[in-house]
């Protein structure tokens, strides 16, 4: 479009540059909703405190489980906790392969930081999750060397 065309049409190159800048913006703001409801599974969880996560796990069908290192473990756990180190390149491999998907998975770390990044990746691939969110650190009841 030369000089006297936008001269005559009353389009100038900023107004353009501008309308163009919108349309790529709105149309990018719509995809980024539709990408939220497509494809992306939300990773629902719930955080709890240690008294709910102590009457949470009284449920003998819940599954208790440690993200921790084996050296923390070691040092005193929640009774009957399995554990899978989060921190691990295979801790989904392993809890894929000892979780079961039909039970509740109540876990912790030490201070909760460690267990809602567990929590997460686990709720991402179908488990129901509940995590004690801060932690063994707050952890009042039984506990095994």
């Amino acid at each position: 479009m030369d000089h006297h065309q936008r001269r005559q049409s009353g389009i100038y190159p900023t107004q353009v540059k501008t309308h163009n800048c919108h349309n790529i913006m709105k149309h990018f703001s719509i995809l980024l909703c539709l990408m939220s409801f497509v494809g992306c599974k939300a990773a629902d969880f719930r955080s709890v405190d240690a008294e709910t996560f102590a009457q949470v796990i009284e449920d003998t069908t819940v599954v208790r489980l440690d993200v921790r290192t084996a050296n923390e473990y070691t040092q005193g756990h929640i009774p009957n906790a399995l554990l899978i180190d989060v921190t691990q390149a295979d801790f989904m491999q392993k809890a894929e392969q000892l979780l079961p998907k039909d039970k509740t998975i109540a876990l912790y770390c030490r201070s909760g930081r460690r267990s809602k990044k567990a929590a997460m990746q686990l709720a991402q691939h179908g488990y129901q999750v509940v995590e004690l969110n801060t932690g063994f650190n707050s952890w009042k009841g039984e506990v095994e060397q």
